[in-house]
């Protein structure tokens, strides 16, 4: 066997994009200075998490990690996929830090993905399972994933500092994706919502569903928020609340928006009266802070929300060579992040093309990623 030539990266930053990418295109990478400036140097919890993530999902990987943390060496194997598995993520994270890649991943393995995700639910971080379940996975039919088999059901609610989530993720092989061409909007003809609580009073969630209509009716009379709250070990072992609302329009888009308010990871006194005081957004506040995000949201066009632009141009670059073309709102600073990892590790590239009637960006590629995976799930 011939020495193994590493792609020499460093950094930390979307790493976990990066861990991602070297799979499906099959290319060991070898990151240098991880977090290397910071206080406390190497790899944080979350990501060696996830490391140990993709190795219960892919066949033989290969992983080393210095002492320090501070290098990576990562040589991929196959995604094979399986049912009944189980996942302790980092409690530094929430589950949706682990989802988006999975769902990657999944659709490209040897067989359908079936695991179960224990942790935080819901935080102000990472997107709640609740946007996954409404706007991610339906995304995903605009490329032709079929919607049997792909699901997201939430088991128990999870919220900061020690969660206690839990959320069954299945997904479904597919042997290739569907170029799309989807420029149209359309126009919002609905607003859905969903509020949460977690070992508080009901009537949180209730403020923050009348907060959020207030916002939204003079705007739009098809509005509904429901209330998810939980008790016992369904509830989770953390006190918290937050919302999730997503934007409908007559050609399928999706735009969502979501947060969660909960103690700090950092601080788990036994002052929680005066933290709450200090700390935590009342749940009227959080109501209209998230539909005002919305509306700006919809405000900058595109078919999907500033949190899903990586998403898109990956499943853009993944399908067979094929021109997708895209609308999107103002490139997010992950967007365009996502669109150098692209270009790195699959030689796909976009041609950016500003429309200034909408405000908005058409991004055109020739999708190829998936010559190379081809070789790798055959």
């Amino acid at each position: 066997m011939g020495k193994i030539s590493y792609k020499k990266l460093k950094g930390s930053q979307n790493l976990r994009q990066r861990l991602v990418l070297a799979l499906l295109s099959s290319t060991p990478v070898h990151i240098e200075d991880i977090h290397a400036e910071e206080t406390w140097p190497g790899l944080r919890p979350h990501e060696v998490s996830f490391i140990r993530l993709l190795e219960k999902v892919c066949d033989d990987c290969s992983v080393e990690i210095n002492d320090t943390g501070t290098k990576l060496k990562f040589k991929p194997g196959i995604v094979m996929g399986g049912r009944n598995l189980v996942h302790e993520c980092a409690l530094n994270r929430a589950i949706g830090y682990y989802l988006e890649p999975l769902i990657v991943l999944g659709l490209f393995a040897k067989k359908p993905l079936n695991i179960t995700l224990k942790g935080i639910t819901n935080d102000s971080k990472d997107p709640s399972v609740d946007t996954f379940r409404s706007t991610t996975l339906p995304m995903l039919k605009h490329f032709g994933v079929p919607s049997e088999g792909l699901d997201l059901e939430i088991l128990s609610r999870g919220s900061a500092p020690q969660g206690g989530g839990e959320v069954l993720l299945s997904v479904p092989v597919v042997q290739s994706l569907t170029a799309v061409t989807w420029t149209d909007e359309g126009m919002v003809k609905r607003i859905r919502g969903i509020t949460f609580s977690t070992r508080v009073a009901v009537q949180f969630e209730n403020t923050m569903v009348y907060a959020a209509r207030g916002i939204f009716n003079p705007f739009l009379p098809d509005v509904h928020i429901f209330t998810d709250h939980r008790q016992g070990a369904q509830a989770g072992k953390s006190p918290g609340y937050g919302i999730s609302l997503v934007a409908e329009t007559t050609s399928g888009c999706c735009i969502s928006t979501d947060t969660a308010v909960s103690y700090s990871r950092q601080e788990e006194t036994a002052e929680l009266e005066d933290e709450e005081k200090k700390e935590l957004m009342s749940p009227e506040d959080v109501g209209v802070q998230m539909a005002t995000v919305l509306l700006g949201e919809i405000e900058q066009g595109g078919v999907v929300d500033s949190t899903h632009q990586g998403l898109l141009f990956l499943l853009c670059a993944l399908c067979p060579q094929d021109v997708s073309k895209v609308r999107v709102g103002k490139l997010s600073p992950y967007g365009i992040e996502t669109l150098r990892n692209i270009k790195d590790f699959l030689g796909v590239t976009f041609v950016i093309k500003p429309d200034p009637s909408t405000g908005t960006v058409i991004l055109k590629c020739v999708g190829s990623g998936f010559r190379n995976l081809s070789r790798r799930i055959s």
